[in-house]
């Protein structure tokens, strides 16, 4: 008996451990590979720990192209996705979850059935549309198609249907109108849903590459996944240069998924 009460949790942390040291052999191969200098990337046997570690890479990548200013692109690009993204998908969600009119069900219908339509589908009429606005090769049009997402008005809108319309009746019987109500009431308490839509939509906005690959022909407006591609040539590729810009690339993914704080739901003056 004593056996299987400790045979089945050592089981499953040995397991556990396995599979996190099996996901973690990639990233550890990019942090040796980007310390490597170009000679040891072809050395057999192959140098898990480099013999003689080297900031070649690391050096190399800011010299090949403006790397810091696309740095810069990528966290405005993506920091500007994010407040129009989950602003308006909020504002839509709320009108879906709490307002009554004619129609409602139908259009959320519609709503989630561009959820079906593949993005690569959409490029050519957005292409057309932004060009008719003139709005190629600039910020603004590679941000604007993110003022619709359907998944995250599916999102919040369930979170949204949750709250209990006695919250909204008494705020009502305050006097509060509806951008009161959304202000103070609705945002306080869908902020962890907010704060995990703000992860998923900083992330693909950051690893965003066929978008932009088909808004921008400015190099200074490069974010960084077309200047990663910049990287890998025809018929070479350094790799410790590529592996140290991918490395620099992710850290500010690792950054937002850091758990900083813990979101709770904050008090409400008509949810007490």
């Amino acid at each position: 008996m004593m056996f299987r009460r400790y045979a089945g949790p050592f089981f499953f942390y040995v397991t556990a451990t396995a599979i996190a040291v099996i996901v973690m052999i990639p990233f550890f191969w990019m942090i040796s590979t980007s310390l490597k200098s170009k000679g040891a990337l072809t050395a057999l046997p192959i140098e898990w720990i480099p013999k003689k570690i080297s900031f070649e890479g690391y050096r190399k990548v800011f010299d090949v192209f403006p790397f810091a200013r696309t740095i810069l692109n990528s966290a405005f690009v993506s920091v500007m996705t994010t407040v129009v993204r989950l602003a308006a998908a909020a504002m839509a969600a709320y009108a879906f979850a709490k307002m009554r009119f004619r129609g409602r069900e139908v259009l959320f219908a519609a709503v989630l059935a561009t959820m079906m339509i593949p993005q690569q589908v959409t490029f050519i009429p957005l292409f057309l549309v932004m060009k008719e606005l003139q709005l190629i090769n600039t910020f603004t049009g590679l941000i604007a198609p993110s003022i619709f997402n359907a998944f995250a008005i599916f999102m919040l809108r369930q979170h949204m249907r949750t709250v209990n319309d006695a919250y909204l009746d008494a705020a009502v019987m305050d006097g509060a109108s509806h951008r009161t109500i959304f202000v103070r009431l609705m945002i306080p308490l869908s902020a962890p849903i907010l704060a995990t839509l703000a992860v998923i939509a900083f992330m693909d906005a950051w690893n965003d590459y066929l978008w932009p690959l088909v808004m921008l022909t400015d190099p200074n407006k490069m974010t960084l996944p077309l200047a990663l591609s910049k990287l890998s040539g025809q018929y070479a590729t350094d790799y410790n240069t590529l592996m140290a810009g991918s490395l620099i690339s992710i850290v500010p993914i690792v950054a937002v998924f850091s758990p900083h704080s813990n979101i709770s739901k904050p008090a409400c003056r008509w949810a007490e």
